[in-house]
């Protein structure tokens, strides 16, 4: 059967008021100790009898906790700025080990600083190095394969443009040579027009066997002799007949 509710006011029997003390004195002394323990918790705990008796316990010391608690409550600035500074602090350390651990591991990449290592330790380092060799790998080939398709690419564009231009050089070829037929074809066709206009006969020309009509000629044939042409009497009778 389970104790019955225990009424909270001051126990009137001296005796009893005593005993019930002790007893939760202790039980309070060992429930502080346990926090501290368990919670890493700084407990200080202060009790005085009605005696006027104390009992107390401090887990860091009871004059550090005491002054600690009076700088708590009479600088609540200076203690809030003081708990950011120790956070800051723990965090600056954190970052600090961490960058350290990184420089050592790139090191140990680099081959340097493998004297600490044990035969496992170098294993893992082996493998990793495998790994990113494998990758860097990969990563070359990928690159060497876009770099050919591009060039690829080029080259085709290139053979486009190269299909264009022949195309535009051989008509602008054919319209040149039909130009330079066209301009000989006229040519030639001047010179033969030439040609014939001058084998015409001239009218004034003399041939025995024609007969010409002369307008105010005259006809005077000198009595020197056979020796004179027919060509150059007819000319100089021919002269001579228009000056006369």
């Amino acid at each position: 059967m389970g104790r019955g509710r225990v009424e909270l006011k001051r126990i009137e029997n001296k005796i009893n008021r005593q005993v019930t003390f002790s007893k939760r004195r202790n039980g309070l002394l060992k429930k502080a100790y346990e926090l501290s323990v368990l919670c890493d918790a700084e407990v200080a705990l202060i009790i005085f009898s009605s005696r006027g008796k104390l009992h107390e316990f401090g887990s860091a010391g009871m004059t550090k906790t005491l002054e600690r608690y009076q700088h708590s409550c009479f600088n609540p600035e200076e203690n809030s700025t003081e708990r950011e500074a120790q956070s800051w602090y723990q965090e600056v350390t954190k970052l600090k080990a961490k960058y350290e651990s990184l420089l050592r591991t790139q090191r140990q990449l680099l081959g340097e600083d493998l004297g600490p290592l044990n035969v496992k330790e170098l294993q893992n380092l082996e493998k990793q190095l495998e790994g990113a060799l494998a990758q860097a790998r990969q990563r070359k080939t990928q690159l060497m394969i876009e770099q050919m398709e591009d060039l690829r690419k080029k080259e085709r564009h290139l053979g486009d443009l190269n299909k264009q231009l022949r195309v535009k050089l051989e008509t602008e070829g054919q319209n040149l040579k039909a130009i330079q037929n066209m301009w000989s074809s006229n040519a030639a066709a001047g010179s033969s027009s030439f040609s014939f206009h001058s084998s015409q006969t001239n009218p004034m020309d003399c041939q025995p066997h024609e007969p010409v009509l002369q307008i105010g000629y005259h006809q005077y044939l000198p009595a020197e002799g056979p020796s004179i042409s027919k060509s150059m009497a007819c000319e100089t009778n021919f002269i001579q007949g228009w000056v006369l």
